[in-house]
């Protein structure tokens, strides 16, 4: 019998192999905020995206009170939030300009990171435009960094795997965003406002595959935690 593993997957919590459908194990962190100090607050918005579920629970992991909500859920019953993901959702859902309520959240003056459809949504709802890509993206590709790569990317390599799953892609950034990352195939993989605190990525960080993923959730949940201690 396999032994019990001590570590745990960044993906789907779990400490037993039995129960992961991840190969990636990675070793327990320690939680990064002080026991004295309240969880930071950041909820998932499913738009139906077939991973929301992952993104819900490497928050979880990394120590963060967060909730998957329904993205038709009113500003009135949010949370006090630190911080909000916008999940992806099915081809052409984040170029109708509707995605439920996703257009008020993105009036609210927290961090907030768009995936996928959420990403596609955002640029369209900042003036920039999105369409159904030219050449489609299924599987792990490879993307490289640009203009440094923002916030999201720190620490992570110039050239990284990531896991595409679009048929369709931002091709105009909204004034004053940037692109923070590319692919041969898709000029907007990853885009962010001068501002630090939008960001959209086209792939998706949740599934084990994209190399850097982890990393990139630190990323944003060290970028909500700064937002809220500057208040």
């Amino acid at each position: 019998m396999r032994p019990r593993l001590s570590t745990v997957c960044a993906y789907c919590i779990t400490v037993n192999w039995r129960t992961c459908d991840s190969v990636t194990l990675i070793e327990r962190q320690p939680r990064q905020a002080a026991m004295s100090e309240p969880p930071l607050v950041i909820d998932v918005v499913d738009n139906g995206g077939q991973w929301t579920h992952r993104e819900w629970r490497m928050l979880r992991y990394l120590g963060v009170d967060t909730q998957i909500i329904e993205n038709t859920t009113p500003v009135s019953d949010l949370r006090q939030l630190d911080g909000l993901i916008l999940s992806g959702g099915a081809a052409r859902v984040g170029l109708t300009g509707e995605l439920g309520n996703c257009g008020a959240y993105l009036e609210l003056n927290i961090p907030i990171l768009g995936i996928c459809a959420g990403h596609q949504f955002m640029a369209r709802y900042y003036g920039g435009d999105a369409r159904e890509s030219p050449i489609p993206e299924f599987g792990a590709m490879e993307i490289e960094l640009q203009n440094g790569g923002g916030k999201i990317f720190e620490g992570t390599a110039p050239k990284q795997t990531v896991w595409e799953s679009h048929n369709d892609e931002v091709h105009v950034v909204p004034e004053r965003f940037f692109i923070t990352a590319s692919s041969p195939s898709c000029q907007v993989q990853g885009m962010e406002n001068e501002q630090g605190d939008r960001f959209g990525l086209q792939f998706h960080p949740e599934v084990n595959d994209s190399e850097f993923g982890k990393e990139m959730f630190e990323n944003f949940v060290e970028i909500c935690r700064a937002n809220r201690d500057a208040k």
